[in-house]
Parts: C-alpha cells; structure tokens; sequence
C-alpha cells in the first residue's frame, strides 16, 4: 500500500476523497483483475469482487469511523489495519456493507494480547479464528445459526469469516508457508464465522453468560480447530449424552490438555441435544463443571506421546501415580457452551490454539444514518 500524504476528509467531505490505498489501473474484465490480484499473492485462491474506490467507498459507509482510524497491527508481518484497508479487503470478500462494524469488533477482539493472534496465525497447528456472532447483529446482517451451520449457504456468514481471512492474510501476512506454518492447515482458514442459535438454547445466549445484556450486540472470537463431531442418537439422559461429548474432547493428539497451555474448549450443542441435557435440569454451569470433571486423561497415558517431555509440566506429575486423571482445561469456565444447528442429535466440539482465548467485543460502530 502506498501512502497518502494529503489529510484524511472526515465523513461530511466524503465528496472529496482519496484513497491511501494505491489505486491501480486494470483493463475493465474480471478476468484481467483475477489475474493481476493472483499474481501478486492477495487473494486467497478464491475469485474476488473488484475492490473498486466505488465499492469501498460504500463498505466505508457502513461503519461509524473514520477511514484513517488504525485498528491496530495484524501479526506476523505487523502490517497496519486501517478501516479503509479492513473495507477494501471486505469488497473482495464478498460483505455486504453491514458486516464492517462486526468485522472491525472482530479485528479488535482479535489484536487483544489475550487471544495471541501472533500465535494463531503463525503455530503450526491448523487453528483459525472463529467469528461467533450474538444477538440483533446477527439479524441485521441475515446471518445463520441453524442446519450446515458451520458450512456454506448464507452470505453473511460465508463472506464475514472470508474478509478476516483476507485481512490476515493481506495486512498480517499470514500465507501457507510464510506467516502461515500450519503443517496441513484447516479449511476453517478459507471462512469461520457462525451466528448462535439463541431460540434453541435452554440456558440464554453465550455472550450474557460472559456478561453482556441478552440484548447486546457481540461477536466472540475463538482460535479453533474446525469442528470435532459428537455422535449420539441414544442418549435419554444429560449424564449419558455429556460422557460422548466429553469422550470427544479428551483425545491424546489434541493440542487441548497439554495443561499449562491456557487451553480452552467451545463446545457447541445442537439443539435436541440441548434440550435432552436441560430436561434433566442442567444448568449451563452443570455442563460446564460436568465437562472438566470427565473430559480428563490418565498422566500414563499423556505420557505416550503428545506434547509430553517437549513442554512444561507442574513438578508434581513426578511424584503421582500414573492412574491419575488430568482435566483438558484449567477450570470449568475454561468450556464455552452455546447451542447452534437445525435438527438431528449432533453436535461438536472445538478445541481452540495453546495460549490463546477467547476474546468478546461489543458491536457498536453502527452508521448513524
């Protein structure tokens, strides 16, 4: 990107604006413009639309900031993310103008230290950030929390996930190989983005639980693995159905459980299993407390493989028996529980990176007019 010298225009002189961004001259075909972008390494092998300075000037008309407003510095590489940098990269995704106050609550989620975006993007673990979006934000941008929630068919979800793999990849480097080491990668880093089902949760929605008004607008973001199935179709009781899904969660090639790692578990529960485990009165609480107590391994058999013998581990695992039963998380609230899905008796559980979690942000940058 090419700076710009002249002072940035405030919203009432929009008339008048130039762009920081370097503004490159292409033949008039999609097909010149796909080729131009590909070549130089700024897309993610999908097409693009055309960020035209048209384009991007209505993305910037559906936020409340200022085009030079800095966000903050996306690792690896620490490049600059600017609303207008975040907009063009969100034209080329695909959002529609209403997702820019989201995306750049994201963005900020993102860059707080406690999610470790630096190792997120650059671990060798396939994790990517997961968009969880809550309350009428979700509505107003039409997005999905029932059937395939987690696959393709709705436009805000499948483009809001989309623009942040661009803006990683674009203004934090982030590419396979270079910024992005991920051994396999996921396809979670293509789009993660999802909308909770709040009609279908026995419990309120997530984002009260972490102290948000019901009626907030919030997006949480997650450093996650794509999602782990949980399959049970007999279960009549909570207790039955928690043990599979605790059963899920504690598996020996996880990077989950390695137990100084600040390791953190979304566990996210369609609705009939939802409501199977409400009937017989468990509160979000009792699922949480239930999960740390039985998604555990024995020390022997951590000491198979793993992460075992590489990193740091609490002096006293020398001096106890090797029946010992070792949670995957520090503490109860280290499981996130939140209900999405449309029917069937599935749900998932995703592991999120080593020292990273989750992070919340309210949606606030709505345009005044």
């Amino acid at each position: 990107m090419r700076p710009f010298t002249p002072p940035f225009p405030k919203r009432g002189e929009r008339e008048t604006w130039q762009f920081a961004a370097e503004v490159i001259e292409l033949p008039d075909a999609l097909e010149a413009v796909e080729a131009h972008f590909r070549e130089r390494g700024w897309t993610d092998g999908l097409p693009i639309v055309p960020p035209t300075p048209e384009r991007a000037e209505a993305m910037l008309a559906g936020i409340e900031a200022e085009p030079d407003m800095v966000v903050g510095k996306i690792p690896p590489l620490w490049g600059e993310a600017t609303v207008e940098k975040i907009a063009i990269n969100a034209v080329m995704a695909g959002c529609p103008p209403a997702a820019m106050p989201v995306l750049v609550a994201a963005l900020e989620a993102m860059l707080d230290p406690a999610f470790n975006l630096y190792g997120v993007q650059a671990t060798t673990h396939p994790v990517a950030p997961l968009l969880i979006v809550h309350g009428p934000a979700a509505g107003r941008l039409g997005m999905h929390a029932g059937p395939g929630v987690f696959g393709p068919g709705n436009r805000a979800n499948a483009t809001l996930g989309r623009a942040v793999r661009l803006c990683l990849w674009n203004l934090g480097g982030a590419r396979p190989g270079a910024g992005d080491m991920a051994t396999q990668g996921s396809p979670a880093k293509y789009t993660y983005a999802m909308a909770e089902r709040e009609d279908g949760s026995p419990w309120g929605p997530l984002h009260a639980s972490l102290g948000f008004a019901p009626t907030d607008s919030v997006v949480t973001v997650f450093g996650g693995e794509a999602p782990h199935n949980v399959n049970d179709h007999v279960s009549q009781r909570a207790e039955n159905l928690l043990a599979v899904v605790a059963g899920t969660a504690a598996t020996l090639g996880s990077n989950v459980g390695w137990y100084l790692a600040q390791s953190q578990l979304l566990v996210v529960l369609g609705p009939e299993h939802a409501a199977t485990i409400a009937a017989d009165g468990f509160s979000r609480a009792d699922v949480q407390r239930y999960l740390f107590d039985h998604a555990r391994i024995s020390l022997g058999r951590r000491k198979l493989g793993g992460m075992w013998g590489i990193q740091d581990w609490p002096r006293w695992m020398a001096t106890v028996d090797d029946a010992v039963m070792l949670p995957v998380v520090s503490a109860p609230e280290d499981v996130l529980v939140m209900v999405a899905g449309g029917p069937g008796k599935h749900s998932a559980v995703v592991p999120n990176c080593a020292f990273s979690r989750a992070v919340s942000r309210p949606i606030t940058r709505w345009p005044r007019r």
